[in-house]
């Protein structure tokens, strides 16, 4: 799937809740699936700085495409990180340089966000591009 084809799954996926406790507790249901963290990767490197809760993101790359996971010791940051690891794993480092994420807005996420989660969330977009942007020099 591609990034986008994954974007407006999400967004369907939310459309069908009305109002916003039923997002959080979805977000936070996703984030509840994650796959278990590596132990080893929950490192000083790993966490995302600009978040007001801890998160660590590890990213690994083969054959051209990156994967990535997560964790965090805040339930919903946890259910966010779980929805940009679906977006953006699997792919290669240009698809992920090249996207618009634009689900977030179309969620409504920005505008339910605090000022603090809404920094965290873009310091881990941040993040996961600079990771891209490392794995794409490894081909040159």
């Amino acid at each position: 799937m591609t990034i986008n084809e994954i974007q407006d799954e999400i967004i369907q996926e939310f459309a069908i809740f009305d109002d916003w406790m039923d997002k959080y507790a979805y977000i936070i249901e996703l984030g509840n699936e994650l796959t278990k963290f590596n132990e080893d990767a929950r490192t000083e490197q790993n966490l995302i700085d600009g978040c007001q809760s801890k998160v660590w993101f590890n990213a690994n790359y083969k054959d051209g495409i990156i994967t990535f996971e997560a964790d965090s010791d805040a339930i919903i940051t946890k259910g966010i990180a779980s929805l940009l690891i679906r977006i953006l794993s699997g792919q290669t480092p240009d698809e992920i340089l090249n996207t618009d994420l634009y689900f977030i807005e179309k969620i409504g996420l920005t505008s339910h966000l605090s000022p603090t989660r809404s920094n965290g969330l873009m310091s881990m977009i941040k993040q996961l591009k600079l990771y891209a942007m490392a794995f794409k020099s490894l081909n040159k």
